[in-house]
């Protein structure tokens, strides 16, 4: 069974940046796309980004495209997303998934992690 445990959020004010890392253990998703969303309250869970263990190609949500960034590191088995120039919207909570049924941006992965809190003071 495969286990992803995300870190990294906390309070900052808008404009600041934070790193969310998510760290998997158990197995190796090698063969799947890893995949960032959020969920706002009384929201539904919208998709962030993605990326691909082999060749790091990554995909972006236009809400998020040139402030986020999403990278891994093969060696620690970690994902990592990088957000700059936050504003109070992006506050949610931040889960990484791993293997999709489907296309990327849906929500209908295998493995969730348990999500960290991002809020943005404005």
């Amino acid at each position: 069974q495969g286990r992803l445990v995300e870190s990294g959020g906390g309070l900052v004010q808008a404009g600041d940046s934070l790193r969310l890392s998510c760290a998997v253990s158990g197995r190796t998703f090698s063969g799947y796309p890893m995949g960032w969303f959020r969920q706002a309250p009384g929201k539904e869970r919208e998709f962030v980004g993605a990326i691909r263990w082999s060749g790091g190609t990554t995909y972006y949500a236009d809400l998020v495209k040139g402030r986020f960034t999403i990278s891994r590191d093969n060696t620690k088995n970690t994902v990592y997303l990088q957000m700059n120039s936050l504003k109070p919207e992006d506050t949610a909570v931040y889960y990484c998934a791993a293997g999709p049924h489907g296309d990327l941006q849906t929500p209908d992965y295998a493995y969730w992690g348990q999500g960290t809190q991002v809020t943005v003071s404005s």
